[in-house]
């Protein structure tokens, strides 16, 4: 009991005693242990008078001291002292705490920068082997990961997480086992070893698990692919499909029958027979180019070793890129080699896509169609002819000595507003490329331009600045500010120019009679309403020979969508050649059949 607190003390207080020489707490600044009167004392002192003996006698008892054990008043000193010391901070205590707040700021910034930048590096590194292993090897690799297309590994069985792809082949690995799938799997063979036996008999590729949902085996005639893990196989050349179970000896010693498009595929035998009787036997070839690497002139070399008239090119792209490959075939005319020339098909991947649209191939691809079904419609497709047409034009000038420009036009040539779109749409499109890949961005840049050319008019009062003539006879012209020359039927992204709307009569337009067709236009808002079809064109009419002559000034010109600012000059449009296309009617309109009938059908219609 003696060890208690003071606080624990019946008649105890704890009180500061201050020391008036040094004016703070004496005893070091300690508190002081000061009795405490008994409670029945102060109720005696109060009830009694102050000059009574008893209170005389509470004063004298109030002034003697009790007395407190000295053991309890050491204790309660030194528990006091303790206190104290913990209270007050040591000198560099603060200093040192804030030294460890800023050390622990510092790691929690810049240990995510140094993992960021380390896994950047890593990643960087594995991209750089990744790119040498594509560079060097046969296969076609494209990166690929599980969210763009979620498939195996075809050596480790694993969902592939980051890997890549063969686009001619069709094999998937994952990253870790990219060199391992490279040096263990072949990729599809284009033309075999000289000292292939299999020459005549192609045997099946056969490429383990990955395959279309929609697949059924061979053998036993049920679905393929439907578990998740990597399972059956796929022959990259017939595209059968078999189960693992339903894998026999026989089948893998099969010979191929290229399937449902051989028709379409040259056989890897042939082109090596082919080659054995060229002298230069290092020649390599390929069924897909890429016209960005590969030019289209030495691509339609492949041709040269089929039979005679069996070719058939399918283009991918807009109507540039198939004036770009007729301008190849061209050339094999000049070469002499009109036997092997191809019949061309569209694939609409453009801005317009007006010839495409004309051969009945849509407005636009958007990988809505299988590409099996394109094949298909391939091979389904007619042959028919198109005019080409050379626009030559001529610089006027005394001392000009430069050669006339020549171009070749399979769609239209225009002067006026439309050409003013297409020149600052070019232009724009040379400086920022990547921005101009979509379509639908396209067309509202086109948009933009011509609702800027209704407040301006650059190409008001073209009537005065021009003179045009047809197969000879001069034209007079209203206030116009555009005049189109037209060769195929549609014309801005999908409108009938020539037909029009309304009850007026006039007969289709063709695009193999040899005839050309010229209209006029009043500004950008009228090529606006002719395209909602609330308006009609200023028919100007046919002629097999267009003469323009611009007198004074620049003026916006454009062949097939390629524009150009030109001055003073005469364009004289005549018959080139023809070009032989592909026709698919699958989905044709009323107006398609009728223009691609017979000229006596329409003749006995009319």
């Amino acid at each position: 009991q003696r060890a208690r607190p003071l606080h624990w003390l019946p008649h105890a207080k704890r009180v500061p005693s201050r020391d008036p020489a040094r004016g703070g707490a004496r005893n070091g600044g300690r508190p002081e242990a000061v009795p405490l009167e008994p409670r029945h004392q102060h109720k005696r002192e109060s009830g009694a008078p102050s000059g009574s003996p008893e209170r005389q006698e509470g004063g004298r008892d109030g002034d003697r001291e009790p007395k407190v054990d000295p053991l309890v008043s050491l204790l309660v000193e030194s528990s006091l002292e303790k206190m104290e010391g913990e209270k007050r901070p040591a000198p560099y205590e603060g200093l040192f705490a804030d030294g460890h707040l800023i050390l622990w700021t510092l790691c929690s910034v810049l240990l995510p920068v140094f993992i960021t930048f380390w896994c950047s590096l890593q990643r960087s590194r594995r991209q750089l082997h990744r790119r040498d292993i594509f560079r060097k090897s046969k296969h076609g690799w494209r990166d690929t990961d599980l969210f763009s297309h979620p498939t195996y590994c075809c050596v480790c069985a694993q969902h592939i997480l980051q890997g890549a792809f063969c686009d001619c082949c069709g094999l998937r690995v994952d990253e870790g086992c990219l060199k391992k799938a490279d040096k263990r799997f072949q990729c599809k063979e284009i033309m075999l070893k000289s000292d292939s036996k299999a020459l005549d008999a192609m045997q099946h590729h056969w490429i383990r698990g990955n395959v279309p949902l929609c697949s059924y085996c061979v053998v036993c005639k049920q679905q393929c692919g439907s578990q998740p893990k990597l399972c059956d196989y796929r022959c990259i050349w017939c595209q059968k499909t078999v189960h693992d179970e339903c894998m026999k000896n026989s089948l893998k010693n099969e010979k191929c029958d290229f399937g449902e498009f051989k028709n379409l595929i040259i056989p890897p035998g042939y082109l090596t027979s082919i080659n054995q009787m060229r002298k230069d036997r290092k020649t390599d070839y390929a069924m897909v180019f890429d016209v960005t690497k590969t030019p289209p002139v030495k691509a339609l070399q492949l041709c040269t070793l089929l039979p005679y008239y069996s070719a058939r090119v399918l283009v991918c792209g807009g109507d540039g890129t198939v004036g770009w490959v007729l301008d190849a075939v061209d050339e094999m005319k000049i070469k002499g080699q009109e036997k092997y020339i191809p019949q061309v098909a569209v694939l609409p991947l453009g801005t317009g896509n007006d010839l495409s649209n004309t051969l009945g191939w849509g407005t636009g691809y958007a990988g809505e169609i299988p590409v099996a079904q394109v094949l298909r419609n391939v091979m389904e497709a007619d042959g028919i002819k198109l005019d080409r047409w050379k626009v030559q034009v001529t610089n006027k000038g005394y001392y000009n000595l430069r050669k006339p420009k020549e171009f070749t036009m399979n769609n239209y040539f225009s002067v006026g507003p439309d050409a003013l779109m297409a020149l600052n749409f070019h232009a724009h499109r040379e400086k920022a490329p990547s921005l101009f890949s979509s379509r639908i961005l396209n067309k509202a840049v086109y948009l933009f331009y011509g609702t800027k050319d209704c407040l301006v008019q650059e190409c008001k009062d073209l009537n005065k600045k021009v003179e045009l003539e047809l197969d000879g006879e001069r034209v007079e012209l209203p206030n116009l500010e555009g005049i189109i020359v037209l060769n195929i039927g549609y014309w801005g992204g999908g409108c009938r120019l020539w037909e029009g709307m309304g009850d007026e009569t006039y007969p289709l337009a063709r695009h193999d009679d040899g005839l050309l067709e010229v209209v006029g236009v009043y500004g950008s808002f009228h090529c606006a309403q002719i395209q909602v079809k609330l308006a009609n064109p200023f028919r100007i009419g046919q002629a097999h020979t267009v003469r323009l002559i611009l007198k004074c000034s620049m003026m916006p010109m454009q062949v097939d969508g390629e524009p150009w600012a030109q001055g003073p000059c005469t364009v004289t449009i005549t018959h080139k050649t023809h070009a032989l296309m592909l026709y698919f009617s699958g989905e044709q309109t009323d107006d398609d059949i009728s223009s691609t009938s017979d000229p006596e059908d329409t003749k006995e219609t009319e």
